[in-house]
């Protein structure tokens, strides 16, 4: 019976993440049927899914190498393949003709490398880096990024009336392609990105915490499409912001570049 359960997964973590897989699968059909409202929000409800399989594993102690593996394949399809088609699909193929850099499949090809090579560098440094810090932009977070924009664009009524009147969809395509290219260096560079998973949701915590918190849902609740572009936005600026001298704080640096310098001493 030991050797059974040693041989078994934890199975309330894994249906998690295969839910967060199938959510990435049923983007890229929904991309196939010109669906691209219910494709970016696929997207954003595999990103709900791949938070909480990780909280459930964390409140559980049920973590796994098995589940870390099989989280990282789940992640590269529904946050790497699945965005790209659909930034593909909706922002870079209609305007082909407007340059190489638009009609080849080069941002596309480029977003999906970048994110499957985050993900390789996350689960070797896994183990020797500071929990509180990612390095280099989670590609979850970069998937939000192209998935909320879509929704933005697509869903919010004033900006649909101005895009017909004022702003040229060719304009829009180009700023999606901005973001491809942008969000495909930032998965790749040594930015550091602040995680939360170090926020102790078991401990006690202030009152104000949770009015906060209800003012925020009653903000995403009232324009849902432009505060989570405006949040994940601004979390891939942030990188790029805490490198700047005056905003840099000191980060305790990689367990691994320590013991290598303290070797060669």
């Amino acid at each position: 019976m030991r050797r059974g359960r040693r041989r078994g997964i934890y199975l309330l973590p894994s249906l998690l993440t295969i839910g967060n897989l199938l959510c990435g699968v049923y983007a890229i059909v929904a991309v196939y049927n010109n669906d691209f409202t219910r494709s970016a929000a696929a997207i954003l409800v595999a990103l709900i899914l791949d938070g909480l399989d990780g909280a459930v594993a964390r409140l559980t102690n049920s973590q796994s190498d098995f589940g870390v593996q099989l989280d990282s394949l789940a992640d590269l399809v529904s946050f790497g393949v699945a965005p790209a088609i659909l930034s593909y699909a909706w922002a870079i193929k209609p305007f082909s003709q407007i340059g190489w850099l638009f009609g080849a499949i080069i941002p596309t090809a480029l977003f999906v490398s970048s994110g499957a090579f985050r993900l390789a560098r996350f689960n070797v440094q896994t183990r020797s880096l500071d929990k509180r810090y990612f390095v280099g932009l989670p590609i979850p977070a970069a998937a939000a990024v192209i998935a909320s924009f879509v929704l933005f664009m697509r869903e919010s009524p004033s900006l649909v009336a101005f895009q017909h009147e004022l702003l040229s969809y060719r304009l829009t395509s180009a700023f999606a392609v901005v973001i491809v290219y942008a969000l495909s260096f930032l998965m790749v560079s040594r930015l550091r990105y602040r995680s939360l998973k170090g926020i102790e949701i078991k401990k006690r915590q202030p009152f104000t915490l949770l009015i906060g918190l209800t003012l925020v849902v009653l903000v995403i609740a009232s324009e849902p499409s432009l505060v989570v572009f405006s949040f994940f936005f601004c979390y891939a600026l942030s990188g790029i912001v805490r490198s700047i001298p005056v905003f840099r704080r000191r980060v305790p640096e990689p367990l691994e570049q320590a013991a290598g310098r303290e070797g060669s001493t």
